[in-house]
């Protein structure tokens, strides 16, 4: 996939080759997109307003701080949301369950035992997200939204609003559809979609800027413990990212002032105690994600960044007047 992958930001001879099923690929998306369109494949229609966070192309967006910060916002406003997840790279995710701070990643996914660590509203994963709703809304009567992490292309779920995050500075690529470009749907399908943000880069007219913000670590064995950037000046720094887009993590050290030793690896990486070994760091900074899969091998050298998104309040008004445009009704 990482071969593959690096195909999708340019042009090469191998396009010859996957451009003809990239044509098939895409007449199999609209033809399942027009199937469900016309209720030949059902969807399902939860009992309250469903926002979908997702995107078109391949790998990670930013998806995942958007739908906290979207928790957050309704909050404020006096919602009671829920978020439902695939729960991507758990392997207990056939039956609805709920997430807690203390699940293992390797089961409900490392994406949503983060949401839940943040402890904002209940989290549930399911690789049917109907069903993973149904079980929320039952768990959790008081829930009046659902915010669906991922999840635009699954349409057997309904939905009131449709978001697609789009990663700044890779946009997509080079514009094809899979496997000849990182496109899950054509360019066409964001004409359809409620509002659009953009992570990092220039948002253009009609779209929503998304910066990602975060300027403390705390320590992975130790998080009561906290140290600023600043303080690692002059440290041996070694970072480590298993996200959709690790340079995004190792720009944003470098814009903190820290010269670093990067280490991608593919998204959802599984560590293990070799993957943090460096005999000479001076310190080990990650994501919070990869920090849920690596707490079993923590020590004190290992530091975590944690990064909340900044956008527009009027994105909050838009998507209100989309779920609520009456006002909010209560009982």
């Amino acid at each position: 996939m990482h071969w593959l992958e690096q195909h999708w930001y340019r042009i090469t001879p191998l396009h010859i080759l996957l451009l003809p099923v990239s044509v098939i690929f895409g007449l199999l998306v609209v033809l399942r997109r027009a199937l469900y369109r016309s209720g030949i494949l059902p969807g399902e229609k939860l009992p309250v307003p469903v926002i979908v966070v997702g995107n078109i192309t391949v790998g990670g967006s930013g998806k995942t701080p958007l739908t906290l910060w979207l928790a957050q916002q309704l909050i404020d406003e006096g919602w009671h949301p829920g978020i439902i997840s695939r729960g991507f790279g758990g392997s207990q995710t056939t039956v609805p369950q709920a997430v807690h701070p203390s699940s293992d990643p390797d089961e409900a996914g490392d994406e949503a035992v983060l949401m839940a660590q943040r402890g904002l509203c209940p989290v549930w994963v399911g690789r049917k997200r109907p069903a993973a709703g149904t079980a929320l809304l039952q768990e959790h009567p008081e829930c009046d939204v659902l915010l669906s992490d991922d999840g635009l292309q699954h349409y057997r779920l309904r939905r009131d609003v449709e978001i697609a995050v789009v990663d700044g500075m890779r946009r997509f690529g080079n514009n094809f559809l899979l496997p000849a470009g990182p496109l899950r749907e054509s360019l066409s399908r964001l004409n359809e979609m409620d509002a659009i943000v953009i992570n990092g880069g220039t948002a253009k007219n009609g779209e929503y800027r998304m910066q990602l913000e975060g300027t403390v670590f705390h320590n992975l064995l130790n998080p009561a413990t906290i140290l600023r950037a600043s303080d690692f000046q002059g440290l041996r720094l070694h970072a480590i990212a298993g996200i959709g887009h690790p340079q995004r993590f190792f720009t944003h050290l470098k814009n903190l002032g820290l010269a670093v030793q990067p280490h991608p690896f593919p998204d959802h990486h599984r560590y293990t105690a070799t993957d943090l070994a460096y005999a000479d760091a001076d310190a080990v900074l990650m994501t919070e994600k990869d920090a849920v899969k690596c707490s079993a091998y923590a020590t004190e050298k290992c530091w975590v960044l944690r990064v909340d998104a900044q956008l527009d309040p009027a994105l909050t008004h838009h998507i209100l007047e989309r779920i609520a445009p009456n006002g909010r009704q209560t009982a």
